[in-house]
Parts: C-alpha cells; structure tokens; sequence
C-alpha cells in the first residue's frame, strides 16, 4: 500500500492503479484495498463513476465504513446524483463523522444544486463555525443568502471577508459582488465605492468577464 500511494503522488497513476488493482484481486475482500482502489480512480483517476463501483462493494462488506460512504458522497455530487449525495453526508452528520467541514461545505454545494437553499445557508453557517473567518466560506453564505432575500447579511459576510484581506490579496470578485448587492439595496455611493476598488484590485491573470462586471457596476452606479 506504501508504494502504492508512493506512485500516486509521484504522479504516476496509471503504475500505482495497476498494482492496487493487482491488490484488490489478490484481496478482494479486504475493504482497505477496496476502499483505495475507489479514491485511486475518483480522486487520482478523475473517474468516479468507476470508483462508485468500488465504493459500493465496500459498503456491502462495511456498511459503518466512513470514509468510503465520504468518497461516495463525494463521487456521487460529481456525477449530479445530488440527492444521493446528501443521503450519505446526512448519515455521516448523524454519526459524527470527525471531517466536519468537508461535510458542511459538500452538503452545501449539494444542497444548493437541488434548489434547497435555506438548508444550504445552514450548512454555509455550520461550515463557517468550523473555519471562523475563512473568506471564501463567507463568499459561499453571502451568495446564498443574498438568493434567500437577506442582502444585508449577504453584504456583512463580504465585508467580513474583505476584513481578512489587504493589499493585493483583496478580491475584486468580493468587492464586485457587494458593490451589486448595494446597488439592489439602494446604496449607490456604497456600490460605487465597491467597484472602484474592485477596479483598483483587479489583478493579472483575474477573469476579464470580472473587469467588464466592474465596469459595468460602476458606470451604472453613476447614473444613479
């Protein structure tokens, strides 16, 4: 197994999926070996619905196995079954699974896919509890939120967000998206303060689509 994950992260797959294959013919019913052939595929091999294959076989040896009902959680929000997705991170909340906020932030984007966004908000917020201040989880409740109708909460995550950074490590992603939510909120000198700073951010290699939305916030910030 050593020289297995030994190949993976040497960056050669296709060695180390031959040998945990030869291993799990050897061994097929040792869950371990299973459980690595299913995360070798998904998550070195970009194929998960093959590693669903796998992941399945361990759970009918292993229902409690954690780890792998996480793999297939997270297989299963890959390929669109989002449903069933949150089935297997429900079932991993409910047991106390230690990976937390993995679970919340999956379970968000799941949840969210399906259209559940009050759910997902929750998530969002159990994700934050986990990783106080971390902006891009701030960045993931404030676009639900502001979906959900509560632009100012949605407007003081990103301020808490913007709070973590300084310098040119301010996101003018941040900046854009608040500047839009002031604009909604009637705050038009608050929205084109956020856009001329978003401007000022705007950093080589960020997605021009970004600086064409600044542009734009800003010069109909002006009209108002």
């Amino acid at each position: 197994m050593r020289e297995m994950d030994r190949l993976r992260r040497s960056g050669r797959y296709a060695s180390a999926l031959a040998l945990i294959r030869q291993l799990a013919e050897t061994y097929p019913r040792q869950v371990r070996i299973l459980s690595e052939l299913g995360q070798t595929l998904g998550i070195w091999g970009g194929e998960p619905a093959e590693a669903l294959i796998w992941y399945e076989r361990v759970l009918e040896l292993a229902p409690g196995h954690n780890t792998t009902r996480l793999h297939r959680a997270l297989s299963l929000a890959r390929l669109g079954r989002h449903a069933e997705a949150v089935a297997d991170f429900d079932a991993l909340v409910e047991k106390g699974y230690r990976k937390a906020l993995v679970i919340h932030m999956k379970r968000a984007e799941s949840l969210e896919a399906l259209g559940r966004d009050e759910e997902a908000e929750r998530d969002w917020t159990l994700a934050v509890a986990e990783d106080p201040g971390n902006p891009w989880l701030l960045q993931q409740r404030a676009s639900v939120r502001a979906r959900l109708g509560r632009l100012n909460d949605a407007v003081k995550d990103l301020s808490d967000a913007l709070a973590t950074q300084e310098g040119e490590d301010v996101d003018p992603e941040l900046l854009w998206q608040r500047g839009v939510l002031r604009t909604r909120l009637g705050d038009a000198d608050g929205a084109r303060a956020d856009f001329e700073s978003g401007l000022t951010s705007f950093r080589e290699g960020d997605p021009p689509r970004l600086l064409d939305a600044l542009r734009a916030g800003l010069a109909e910030s002006m009209r108002r």
